[in-house]
């Protein structure tokens, strides 16, 4: 029953974590217009962001062993409730500057601490769910700024509604800490009665070292930075390539959250006759065909079908491959793993999105769909290697 409980909490928690992730390339186009902004002004939010996430992610073992999951998760749900909320009152572009930090920070222990404790004690379609309920929260994001624009044309009323929603799911998760301690102990009795035969944890940079883990790293770094792409500077592609209003390219972009959502859904199911890594070829595939639609620009229907079909192939890529961490380099070192993952993951954001809108702002827009292609090429030549490397 506590764990029954403790599921429905984490799955709550999965939407907390994709609330945010999509607001700031939705309201950008407003923002910009607001301040007088250069569009490649929102990459540096976006650095300060991920650095935050790194740097957490990279302290997320001692966090997690000092605080435990459940606090860490609390913890979380505040800082990032208390940074939107920040941005909802920020007087000038510096402000959101300032409080990028916390709301990264906020995200990267929590990330590396779900995902962990998912990928030992769940099998792989409550992965694929529990991401999938993230994509709620990255749907509902846009959804609620999108019809926030349209009737009040204020970005600010869209952060401070997302604020309040992302502190009352901090309120449910703090009533669940006692929870969160009766499965430690559950968990804490059941690894004193299993006998590992497997890898020793390995302290900081050593678990580099390992064989295959550099592909697993860089994985997360394309993967990521092409997710995160799409989501920041799709509303601006569709805003200046197909002269859409900014509050019809929000929902556009809500449609993208939506193919990953409900790709996660269908991924969980598919996951009881596909392993992981068919899954995550599966995804590339599909993530291929759309982005070749994207590119070709057709007409808005296409478009429209193109960020669908981007968003329902990326869906299984990143729940499979952290599920699958545990079984390809051992239980003991896969805490470890998982949270260089998160801070390659959280790395690619940092860069390559960034670095592609002062490409975008010197040459044309048209450099977008180039992009979002490389990256899914890149991935797939990452996983058959690694496929290759870490065979049994």
């Amino acid at each position: 029953m506590i764990t029954f409980v403790l599921l429905i909490i984490i799955y709550l928690a999965f939407i907390s974590l994709g609330l945010p992730d999509a607001l700031l390339g939705v309201s950008w186009p407003l923002i910009r217009s607001e301040w007088a902004l250069d569009l490649d002004a929102v990459g540096m939010v976006s650095i300060v962001v991920t650095f935050g996430t790194i740097t957490s992610s990279l302290l997320s073992g001692k966090l997690i062993k000092h605080f435990g999951e459940g606090r860490i998760t609390f913890f979380s749900g505040v800082l990032t409730g208390g940074a939107l909320l920040g941005f909802a009152y920020a007087p000038s572009y510096f402000w959101l500057i300032a409080l990028a930090l916390p709301l990264g920070f906020g995200a990267g222990s929590v990330d590396t601490a779900l995902n962990h404790y998912v990928s030992l004690h769940f099998k792989a379609h409550h992965m694929n769910w529990l991401h999938s309920f993230w994509g709620i929260g990255a749907t509902a994001g846009p959804i609620i700024m999108s019809n926030i624009l349209l009737n009040t044309h204020s970005w600010r009323t869209g952060y401070s509604t997302i604020a309040v929603i992302q502190l009352f799911l901090a309120v449910i998760i703090f009533l669940s800490l006692p929870l969160w301690k009766k499965q430690a102990s559950i968990n804490s009795k059941l690894q004193e009665d299993h006998i590992s035969d497997e890898p020793s944890e390995l302290s900081g940079f050593k678990i580099i070292r390992v064989k295959g883990v550099p592909y697993a790293l860089l994985v997360f770094v394309f993967y990521c930075a092409a997710e995160y792409a799409v989501g920041l500077w799709g509303s601006s592609y569709l805003v200046q390539v197909r002269a859409m209003t900014f509050e019809a390219a929000a929902r556009w972009i809500a449609l993208y959250y939506g193919g990953i959502t409900v790709g996660r859904i269908i991924a969980g199911f598919i996951s009881f006759k596909l392993n992981n890594k068919q899954l995550i070829l599966l995804g590339i595939c599909i993530a291929m065909t759309g982005s070749a639609l994207l590119f070709l620009n057709f007409n808005s229907f296409t478009v429209m079908i193109s960020f669908a079909l981007i968003g329902l192939g990326f869906a299984p890529i990143f729940p499979a491959m952290i599920h699958e961490t545990p079984q390809r380099f051992g239980k003991n070192l896969a805490q470890s793993i998982i949270g260089f993952q998160m801070a390659s993951a959280y790395t690619g954001i940092a860069i390559l999105p960034p670095l592609l809108g002062i490409i975008i702002d010197k040459t044309h827009m048209i450099v977008f769909p180039i992009f979002v292609i490389l990256c899914v090429g890149i991935l797939f030549y990452l996983t058959t290697t690694l496929n290759r490397i870490r065979q049994n």
